[in-house]
């Protein structure tokens, strides 16, 4: 059964384009949300999966409707494939019940791979340059042992000042207030910064 999936970010955007395309598919089922915040839980896209047999497909009007990150997006899918589910992407030209569509998905699961040890490596110099200034740190309370990692980095990065806070917290792959927690944690003095010539 072909599964249409819809999603607009602000109750100023409408989903009735994004419908229509999914029922001209032949989409017997739809689920449609609006969900504004990253961190908000998509109720209907996990209705959706609950709800999922094998041999379904799942139509969208485009990726970025059914994944907010790359990681995210591969998360699906691999869930999908292990499903034995298809998916289809309406303006993206990708279907993965096609060999086509099968290689691209693993072209962007290969992607996500390298976004993640992109972010492991900077974490790991980052945590190289603590130590080389004699700040190992303890783990702060209430965070992760990679969150732990990351702070630490953001705290060498911050302290050294030669980049700014917004291409440290894209460096790290965290939000900006992100950043400002873990150096909270870290009982780092934020405020007056500014990026050091060099």
């Amino acid at each position: 059964m072909k599964i249409g999936y819809a999603r607009v970010s602000t109750n100023d955007q409408n989903l009735d384009l994004q419908i229509d395309a999914l029922k001209k598919d032949g989409c017997e089922k739809i689920y449609s949300e609006v969900i504004s915040s990253v961190k908000a839980e998509r109720i209907q896209l996990q209705a959706m999966i609950t709800n999922l047999r094998k041999g379904d497909v799942i139509v969208i009007w485009k990726l970025d409707r059914l994944g907010r990150s790359l990681k995210n997006l591969v998360e699906l899918i691999t869930q999908f494939t292990q499903l034995d589910v298809g998916l289809k992407s309406l303006n993206d030209h990708i279907d993965t019940t096609t060999p086509q569509g099968r290689l691209i998905f693993n072209m962007f699961a290969s992607l996500a791979e390298f976004e993640r040890d992109l972010i492991r490596e900077r974490t790991m110099a980052g945590l190289s340059s603590a130590r080389a200034r004699g700040r190992l740190g303890g783990k702060p309370k209430g965070l992760s042992q990679e969150a732990e990692s990351i702070a630490c980095a953001a705290e060498t990065l911050y302290k050294e000042g030669k980049i700014s806070v917004n291409q440290i917290a894209k460096q790290l792959g965290i939000a900006k207030v992100t950043l400002y927690n873990y150096l909270r944690h870290r009982n780092v003095p934020i405020g007056g910064y500014t990026k050091k010539k060099v």
